[in-house]
């Protein structure tokens, strides 16, 4: 999953930021609405987390040419305004979901979660194929039966792979989406991660490498 953190306050972005990578997303930092907005134009982000409070380009114009440009994001609006006529507003320009600030970590993560199972097809919190299970919010995986020692990288690779439910993903589409912007993309680490996470699956093998096009489950 790839999430945007939009908030001026640098050291709370990055706090944040830290926080979700932890929990095995890939997560990129804008700390202006000109650059959530750049940055939301190039990379396929699965959730956007958006300070309303910004600087210049506010966070309720930010929301609403998100809205108008369409695309598969969700946003979750976060202000320090707790108020009912604030979240009013929040929602009905187009955020998804709303937080007030403090906030527990622990809501974030799974309001962040909750969020990104809304694609088209819905992603159910259990994601199953034969014998193979995985749970993204606890970050486990079983086959067989045995709990599988998987990296966070190989995590986010089964859970884009097993949400794809059997359609192709290049390896393009994998990296913009299980790592964030400081990737190399000219880099073999896709082609890596998957080598390991095949062999750690075990057998029989249900990744299938599609010559020039990608993997699938």
């Amino acid at each position: 999953m790839r999430v945007l953190v939009v908030e001026d306050h640098k050291e709370l972005a990055e706090t944040v930021a830290t926080g979700l990578r932890r929990e095995g997303m890939a997560v990129d930092v804008a700390l202006d609405g000109a650059s959530a907005l750049s940055r939301a134009e190039i990379y396929g982000y699965d959730v956007i987390v958006l300070d309303r409070d910004l600087p210049g380009v506010h966070g309720d114009r930010v929301c609403q040419e998100l809205v108008q440009r369409g695309g598969r994001a969700r946003v979750l609006m976060l202000t320090a305004s707790a108020g009912i006529e604030d979240r009013v507003v929040g929602l009905s320009l187009g955020a998804d979901d709303y937080l007030p600030k403090p906030f527990a970590f622990a809501e974030l993560v799974a309001r962040i979660r909750a969020l990104a199972r809304r694609a088209q097809p819905a992603i159910p919190p259990i994601m199953t194929h034969g014998d193979l299970r995985l749970d993204p919010a606890q970050r486990v995986a079983h086959r067989h039966g045995q709990r599988l020692e998987l990296s966070p990288k190989e995590l986010a690779v089964l859970e884009l792979l097993l949400a794809a439910q059997g359609a192709v993903i290049s390896p393009e589409q994998l990296l913009a989406r299980a790592w964030d912007e400081a990737a190399d993309p000219f880099s073999n680490v896709v082609k890596v991660t998957v080598s390991r996470l095949r062999r750690k699956l075990g057998e029989p093998p249900i990744i299938e490498t599609v010559p020039g096009a990608g993997y699938r489950i």
